[in-house]
């Protein structure tokens, strides 16, 4: 992935103060980690948002803070959801030589055959994956091929999945990571089940919270 480096300056401004910043189209944040300690910056709304759209967690970013460049992950984003923008970022700063824990995000792909034959439901038990490993070797996400999920009760588990020997997992192997269910809403001859290549999809997990 091309290196995406984000521009920021040191950031005195605190508490309300900071809501004339944003009308102004600058997004606050934070820098903190194991080696240095905590830097509030402030950034460009639209240059940022570009620049981290479509990175996941486990994304290595270059955080430019006065022409001090710090290499760092994104660990929270708060978003205004009413005006649909950015309005404050967290970034973790790490050592590219030493390992560190991420959650990953698991994608499901593919169509399992039981949604079509038996009226199955896809159900995604685990989004996320904890590992470690070196900042430079976290995948971006883990992809989950569910089109061997025949009949209703099929599911993967951790332990069906291949991973990096680069990487150590921490959730247990037994976990399940997505199962075919059978609890399929009724439908009537007035409505048939639409025709669709795309499973139905229940989502466990946390989403990202608006600030209020």
């Amino acid at each position: 992935m091309e290196k995406v480096i984000i521009k920021a300056v040191k950031r005195d401004v605190i508490g309300k103060k900071v809501g004339v910043l944003r009308r102004e189209g600058k997004i606050p944040g934070v820098v903190y980690g194991h080696h240095i300690n905590p830097i509030s910056i402030l950034m460009d709304r639209r240059e940022v948002t570009r620049a981290i759209s479509g990175l996941t967690s486990s994304s290595i970013v270059t955080l430019d803070i006065d022409g001090e460049m710090h290499s760092a992950l994104i660990r929270e984003k708060q978003r205004n959801y009413l005006r649909n923008e950015l309005i404050h970022i967290d970034f973790q700063a790490v050592s590219l030589k030493e390992k560190i824990r991420s959650k990953i995000e698991v994608i499901l792909t593919g169509s399992a055959p039981a949604v079509k034959n038996f009226n199955g439901i896809v159900f995604h038990e685990k989004e996320f994956i904890e590992v470690e490993a070196l900042p430079t070797d976290l995948p971006e996400r883990f992809v989950v091929d569910i089109s061997n999920l025949e009949k209703i009760g099929d599911q993967i588990r951790i332990s069906d999945m291949k991973f990096s020997d680069k990487i150590t997992v921490f959730d247990d192997s037994n976990d399940t990571v997505v199962t075919i269910t059978g609890i399929a809403s009724e439908q009537t001859e007035e409505e048939p089940a639409a025709d669709s290549s795309e499973p139905e999809v229940v989502e466990k997990g946390k989403k990202e919270k608006a600030e209020e």
